[in-house]
């Protein structure tokens, strides 16, 4: 539709004829047709136009996008790294923390030192690993994890530490306990020690005592022995003896002696032990002939040359021996000795030439 100019001036659609103002009243002019515009050629800028709009709006679009996510991605990171922060400062509080708890825990006892040192190592290491997942591996879920561990290994730290203090403590008391107990113990059985030694001393004393007073009775009880006398005899054809002094013409020794009156000794069979000793200190015996061996009180071996028993009578009795060895005696000086009860009860000298 082409439009009326109102004010009948002209435009770019041609002038308009001019018409009466006012029609006259029952005069109706006839109508005019509108006069149709010139047409004109299409602009070819219009189309360009329009595309360069729409990819001028694409292009906006595809901007503004970008800037949404680049936006978006930067708020992203930076909560990350606010996350991050936020994790290592609460790990670096956490483990100052926990190496603080330990190293009040320390003292004098040198085991709980040194478990100590290797919980501070392993809690070192465990902040490595968390370190790790912070930086490389941005694992932030199991860093969380890991931070609310390290809190409660300290605690199961700190709980076997206390643990150990407990039981070092209960040990100490009982290693005092004990060694009040030895210490008494030590005290008694160093007095009952004493005692013993009192009492061991006093009863060798009285063993002692004893034993001198017994070897004194026994030796009180020993019948002693006195004019001892040794003949050489000569036995004749006819068993007839005569003495002589030459060894070479005797056959035999007379050993005669006097017994001693002893009233401790008690009336009954006593028995003497001779011993001849020739010459070269040898103790003449014959088995066949009566010899043998007796203990003495001390303990010593005696060989002796014949032994003879009788019935003691509590007096003095001469008793003889003859020893007759069928083979030649040699000269020169000789000893005998008598023994009762196993104690020496005299000896005589004699000589032979």
């Amino acid at each position: 539709m082409i439009p009326v100019n109102p004010s009948n001036q002209p435009g770019q659609y041609g002038q308009v004829p001019n018409q009466p103002s006012t029609p006259a009243a029952g005069n109706v002019p006839p109508v005019v047709p509108p006069v149709a515009p010139k047409k004109k050629g299409v602009n070819p800028l219009v189309p360009i136009s329009i595309v360069l709009g729409l990819l001028l709006l694409g292009v906006a679009a595809w901007l503004t996008f970008q800037s949404m996510s680049t936006t978006r991605m930067l708020e992203q990171k930076v909560a990350e790294l606010e996350e991050v922060e936020k994790l290592k400062n609460e790990l670096e509080t956490q483990y100052n923390q926990a190496i603080a708890e330990l190293d009040a825990l320390k003292g004098d006892n040198e085991q709980i030192n040194a478990m100590i040192e290797q919980q501070k190592a392993e809690l070192q290491a465990n902040k490595g690993q968390i370190s790790d997942l912070l930086r490389e591996k941005k694992q932030y879920d199991a860093a969380r994890r890991e931070i609310a561990g390290l809190k409660a290994k300290v605690s199961e730290y700190i709980a076997q530490i206390e643990q150990l203090k407990s039981e070092q403590e209960q040990l100490s008391q009982d290693n005092v306990r004990l060694k009040s107990d030895k210490d008494s113990l030590a005290y008694t059985l160093q007095t009952k020690f004493v005692e013993n030694e009192a009492l061991t001393t006093a009863k060798a004393q009285l063993v002692s005592e004893r034993e001198e007073l017994t070897k004194s009775v026994q030796a009180g009880s020993v019948i002693k022995v006195k004019d001892i006398n040794v003949s050489g005899m000569k036995v004749k054809k006819n068993g007839k003896t005569s003495e002589k002094e030459s060894a070479k013409r005797i056959d035999q020794l007379n050993i005669c002696f006097t017994t001693i009156a002893n009233d401790i000794v008690q009336p009954g069979k006593e028995k003497f032990y001779v011993r001849i000793i020739n010459p070269k200190g040898e103790t003449l015996a014959i088995d066949d002939l009566g010899s043998g061996t007796t203990v003495d009180k001390s303990g010593q071996e005696v060989r002796f040359t014949q032994a003879q028993e009788y019935d003691y009578a509590n007096d003095e009795t001469q008793l003889c021996f003859a020893w007759k060895p069928n083979t030649a005696f040699q000269s020169g000086k000789y000893k005998v000795e008598i023994y009762n009860t196993g104690y020496f009860a005299g000896s005589s000298d004699f000589e032979l030439k």
